[in-house]
């Protein structure tokens, strides 16, 4: 699963620097700085050289996506925070990457490099949001439940969806154009929305980050996402085979590794394919 692989993900990442600068980082040290600065030439707002910045509902980030109709049913509904509350929010953000971290150091490591602006707001909303036109931010909206890990499987969850628009920007995943995607016979079984259909890329994309967040489930002795998701993830991996002939090479390439796994749900080769150099 090249969607996963630390080696493979700062390899591509190098590339679109490159494809973006004309420049390649020095070396696997210097690709996260190297995609904030490269990034940075296709959003509104600069991400910071290092780690992540954090904002809120008043920052610029919220406000430009209030103007934009960006994750409007996020920031939209979103309502003033108080000091202890950001405090909180910060606290949580910051110990649920190290919670990655401690979990998977490779994984952490990719959140490192994807996530550059974390937006969190209190919009009564339960979830977050990424979007390729913004690559790197991260819009969430705690839940009154959410404690660290669910912080963590947050930033995993919108993240990888970063990694996903990076790979697809240097190697197209699909023939067809989004706006192809989106029509009626291009619509797959969703993995997370059971039962339900979307438009291929979508449902590919919601397939893809459920593997991580079940193989965090998994090494922290919980089973409620492989319990929820399990059987729902195969049926949508067996529906987005019959549209294979959609996918371009690599796209087949990156479906087909997590088709093979969803028979097995075996996460000792999630673990593998996150950090192995093969």
């Amino acid at each position: 699963m090249h969607f996963l692989n630390i080696g493979h993900v700062y390899e591509t990442t190098a590339r679109l620097v490159h494809a973006l600068t004309g420049e390649y980082p020095g070396g696997a040290d210097s690709v996260p700085a190297a995609f904030r600065g490269a990034v940075s030439q296709l959003r509104p707002r600069p991400a910071e050289a290092e780690r992540f910045t954090i904002s809120y509902e008043d920052g610029a980030w919220a406000e430009h996506c209030r103007q934009e109709g960006i994750f409007a049913h996020i920031v939209g509904p979103a309502t003033p925070s108080d000091g202890p509350t950001r405090e909180d929010w910060d606290s949580k953000v910051h110990q649920a990457v190290q919670h990655i971290h401690d979990l998977n150091r490779d994984l952490g490591s990719l959140v490192d490099l994807l996530v550059t602006d974390v937006v969190v707001v209190n919009s009564g909303q339960d979830g977050g949001g990424s979007a390729n036109k913004l690559p790197g931010l991260v819009v969430m909206s705690p839940g009154g439940h959410w404690d660290v890990p669910e912080y963590a499987e947050c930033l995993v969850h919108e993240g990888l969806h970063t990694g996903l628009f990076v790979l697809d920007m240097v190697e197209p995943m699909f023939n067809l154009s989004a706006r192809e995607l989106e029509k009626d016979e291009y619509r797959a079984l969703s993995a997370v929305k059971i039962g339900q259909k979307r438009p291929l890329h979508a449902a590919f994309h919601a397939a893809v980050v459920a593997v991580p967040l079940m193989y965090m489930q998994h090494v922290r002795g919980t089973g409620d996402l492989v319990e929820r998701y399990g059987a729902s993830l195969r049926d949508a991996c067996t529906d987005m085979r019959t549209q294979r002939e959609h996918f371009t090479p690599y796209g087949q390439m990156l479906l087909d590794g997590m088709c093979d796994w969803v028979e097995t749900l075996d996460f000792t080769q999630v673990a593998r394919a996150i950090s192995s150099p093969e």
